[in-house]
């Protein structure tokens, strides 16, 4: 009795191997995602107090860390950012009251900090480099790079005071912004 199962063992794994493979039906998933961005935002102080002069005499001071925060992951992420000016006035904004942003001169200084890559340049490295705000200027701006980034400068204001204005605190709005 043992010869029949012998053979019959050796049978089955006969059949076995010699059936042929068989493939299932198959489907295929594409498989997506987004790298998210985010914004292109700047920081400045929202107050800042010069001091005190008298008219005729120039005043100056630095306004403050000044911030570009650019989390856009962008492949060429560059950005301009830019300065203006209105005038200081106090009163009614009379000629006699007013300050008009001709008189008044801007310079970036250097970067004080910055993260990511790329090159950052001040728009007025330093004091011999002041532009009136007369029309919207370059504060700073980043020429190469890419991905996240920040840059902070700390720029100064000089107001050169006329000798013709009236004493009394005299109030000024300095915009930056960046694109």
């Amino acid at each position: 009795m043992r010869k029949p199962l012998l053979a019959l063992t050796v049978l089955v794994g006969v059949v076995t191997a010699a059936a042929p493979a068989y493939a299932g039906p198959t489907d295929d998933t594409i498989v997506t995602f987004s790298v998210g961005t985010a914004n292109l935002e700047i920081f400045a102080p929202t107050s800042v107090n010069l001091g005190s002069t008298f008219a005729g005499t120039p005043i100056q001071g630095q306004i403050g860390p000044v911030q570009v925060v650019d989390q856009r992951a962008a492949l060429a992420a560059t950005w301009v950012a830019t300065v203006s000016s209105t005038e200081f006035t106090t009163g009614s904004g009379s000629p006699e009251e007013t300050v008009p942003p001709g008189l008044i001169e801007y310079w970036s200084g250097p970067l004080i900090a910055s993260t990511g890559t790329g090159t950052f340049v001040p728009g007025q490295p330093t004091q011999a480099d002041a532009v009136t705000l007369s029309t919207p200027r370059t504060a700073f701006s980043k020429t190469s790079g890419s991905g996240n980034n920040s840059a902070t400068w700390n720029p100064t204001l000089r107001v050169n005071v006329p000798g013709t204005v009236v004493a009394g605190t005299y109030t000024a709005t300095v915009t930056h912004s960046v694109a």
